[in-house]
């Protein structure tokens, strides 16, 4: 008699686990392209940007020079300025494109459709130059070109938030040989 009833008790879960099973494979799935909250999060803040010349985009940049009692603004991974944008590289980029404060990170800028990638030879005053494919913030790093230096095109003149000195305008070189990580970015908020 108790073989029977183990016989029924076994028949029983092995129905059960089948149906189940079966409904597992029948039941709809979440779709395949359905956004994070992460990257729905990311497409409101770049759809609330405002839009901002490229003029607009270099007198802002020109701003923080001065901003600190007429010094430039100190550098900070950790620190926020008075006008609440973060005091690296990317919250100053941020700053000078009109994003929401405190600003996206570097990565964000250039994954997270606040900028689409172009050639360097297509830059044109107030787009980036990012360097973003680290796990570390202190080997990641975004300047705001502002033109060329020479006319061969090896040397550009461009605005950056830079540890140990803070904000400057200085001619870098990053990203025109192709092999350092650097690449050019156009803002999607910037008009012309």
């Amino acid at each position: 008699m108790s073989e029977n009833i183990t016989r029924r008790w076994a028949m029983a879960a092995l129905t059960t686990v089948l149906c189940l099973g079966s409904v597992a494979l029948t039941a709809p799935s979440a779709p395949a392209s359905a956004p994070s909250a992460s990257s729905a999060s990311s497409a409101a803040a770049v759809e609330a940007a405002p839009r901002i010349s490229r003029a607009q985009v270099l007198e802002r940049a020109k701003t923080w020079l001065t901003a600190n009692k007429g010094r430039p603004v100190p550098y900070s991974q950790t620190k926020y300025w008075k006008d609440g944008y973060r005091q690296d590289c990317s919250g100053y980029v941020s700053m000078a494109l009109g994003l929401r404060t405190p600003g996206p990170n570097t990565v964000a800028l250039k994954n997270d459709g606040f900028t689409r990638r172009i050639a360097m030879k297509d830059l044109a005053p107030g787009d980036l130059v990012i360097k973003a494919d680290s796990n570390s913030a202190d080997y990641r790093h975004v300047v705001i070109f502002d033109g060329w230096a020479d006319g061969a095109h090896t040397v550009y003149k461009s605005y950056e938030q830079a540890g140990g000195v803070g904000t400057r305008w200085k001619q870098h070189s990053y990203g025109v040989n192709g092999r350092d990580g650097y690449h050019a970015y156009r803002p999607v908020n910037i008009t012309g």
